[in-house]
């Protein structure tokens, strides 16, 4: 198999990165939200002109990872006061999952912050294979809360 490429994603990666998170979503929420709400969100929160804005952000790593010439991973990661990182996104297409993809991504945020002592993930409680991701790279269940109408669990993981 090629190199897997962990880089900054540039504005030329905007479409794939909506492209990923599109079936990313589909696959992991449709049977929680329906595919109906799945579809609104993704066209509201990963539009192409949203990504841009988001790929330009101060204090902020906007990740892709790239095998073969082809996006398959994309993280998001925002640095906030009290030298905490708060996790975006992070998602890796359903096909080449738990091959460590996520984890690469996740270390690269962590590693161009190094000034951040924690990083904050907020994650769907039913979402199963997140929140057992989030607790394989040492994260804890922080709170429970509510975002946007949606159940969420904060995961902490301390730097």
């Amino acid at each position: 198999m090629s190199e897997l490429i962990v880089r900054t994603a540039t504005e030329h990666d905007l479409v794939a990165v909506n492209r990923l998170l599109v079936e990313t979503w589909h696959d992991t929420y449709d049977s929680l939200l329906g595919a109906e709400k799945v579809t609104q969100i993704t066209t509201a929160w990963h539009a192409i002109a949203k990504l841009a804005e988001q790929i330009a952000a101060p204090n902020s790593s906007f990740l892709v990872a790239e095998q073969q010439g082809s996006i398959i991973g994309h993280a998001v990661g925002h640095v906030r006061p009290h030298h905490t990182m708060m996790l975006a996104r992070l998602y890796v297409l359903p096909a080449r999952q738990r091959r460590g993809i996520g984890a690469r991504l996740l270390a690269e945020l962590v590693a161009r912050q190094p000034g951040c002592a924690r990083i904050v993930a907020d994650v769907e409680p039913d979402n199963v294979k997140a929140v057992s991701f989030y607790r394989r790279q040492g994260f804890v269940v922080e709170s429970e809360s509510s975002i946007e109408g949606m159940k969420t669990l904060r995961m902490v993981k301390a730097l």
